[in-house]
């Protein structure tokens, strides 16, 4: 019984990781799964928000610049 035993373990042992990597790297599955879900978390991006967004640094950008030029005429003078 022991030799029999240590065969099926050892089977299974192999089997499982193995079975595992093919089943992890089947590409319809990862495309279905992964893809799918990582497109409902993150859509991409319309125009119009990016646009938005650019204006938006844009404003920061020049507060920031007119602070700092301030607090450099307030020292300067």
């Amino acid at each position: 019984m022991g030799v029999k035993l240590e065969v099926f373990r050892m089977t299974l042992y192999l089997t499982f990781p193995v079975a595992m990597f093919w089943i992890s790297n089947q590409a319809n599955w990862f495309e279905d799964s992964v893809i799918q879900r990582k497109r409902e978390l993150f859509p991409p991006e319309k125009e119009s928000q990016r646009q938005e967004f650019e204006a938006f640094k844009d404003r920061i950008r020049k507060q920031r610049e007119e602070k700092l030029l301030g607090r450099a005429a307030q020292h300067g003078s």
